[in-house]
């Protein structure tokens, strides 16, 4: 009698332990996915992903820069600094007024750091370089290079997904690329208001002003433009511009090659 019963209970008991065992497996497993789906990689969630300081660098004449990772590129975080190519060539001085006319790289001063013509940038520095591409001097220091018009766009997408690099006017990049303050209650560079501006990106974009074909000097604590390495035209390039009343960033190809603009530097 006691072996016939027993035998059914044990069963019993041994179908309750398998049925634990499958269910502790299934909870584990599901918590496991929890955890998957929770650790979203930063490609998928790039909005976490810009702001971290990159190595920085050396400039060509021994000044320390530094960097910062937007997305999956690397920025100077301050403008271009320097007076010669990284062969050691002099990038020439020239007044504001010097500088209208000119077909060869060539620099002037601003309130904050130097302005670049676009002819520097393409590292065209006498009529031989202007004709040969092959013969031209390199402006950004070794490793890296003025961006491209299309590595802007890249960037300034990674940071508003509808900005169209700047072609959408109501785009929230330009303030996420802005230092923050004003030049008024003296926080700042920028006049007020800087609308918008919150430098999370660490692009830490400073006005700079810029200088026309005309040889005038304009909007030192206003505006800030940068050249792309690209061509629109014979006579223009692609640029970008930060506006201390905007929140957004603009793209132009209307502005000739022959003003001066800030330069920023990406790496390799």
């Amino acid at each position: 009698m006691s072996l016939a019963f027993t035998s059914p209970l044990r069963r019993s008991l041994r179908a309750i332990s398998v049925s634990m065992v499958l269910f502790a497996l299934v909870f584990i497993a599901s918590c496991k996915m929890d955890e998957d789906t929770n650790d979203t990689p930063s490609d998928n969630n790039p909005q976490t992903t810009f702001g971290q300081p990159g190595a920085g660098g050396t400039d060509q004449e021994g000044d320390a820069f530094t960097s910062v990772i937007i997305g999956s590129q690397e920025w100077m975080s301050e403008n271009l600094n320097v007076a010669s190519y990284t062969d050691g060539t002099p990038i020439p001085y020239y007044t504001h007024d010097e500088l209208i006319g000119l077909t060869i790289g060539a620099w002037t001063e601003s309130y904050n750091g130097r302005l670049y013509n676009w002819y520097a940038v393409a590292g065209i520095y006498d009529e031989a370089s202007a004709a040969n591409p092959a013969l031209r001097k390199q402006l950004a220091p070794d490793g890296w290079h003025v961006p491209s018009d299309s590595e802007w766009t890249t960037m300034i997408n990674f940071l508003d997904p509808t900005a169209d690099g700047g072609n959408n006017y109501y785009n929230d990049a330009g303030g996420m690329m802005k230092t923050a303050g004003t030049n008024q209650d003296g926080t700042g560079l920028w006049n007020a208001p800087n609308t918008m501006a919150n430098n999370a990106s660490g692009f830490s974009g400073d006005p700079a002003g810029y200088l026309t074909h005309y040889g005038y000097f304009e909007e030192p604590f206003s505006v800030a433009y940068w050249w792309s390495s690209t061509e629109f035209d014979i006579d223009r390039a692609w640029n970008r511009n930060l506006h201390y009343q905007y929140g957004n960033v603009s793209r132009r190809s209307d502005l000739e090659k022959g003003w001066g603009f800030s330069v920023r530097c990406m790496r390799d």
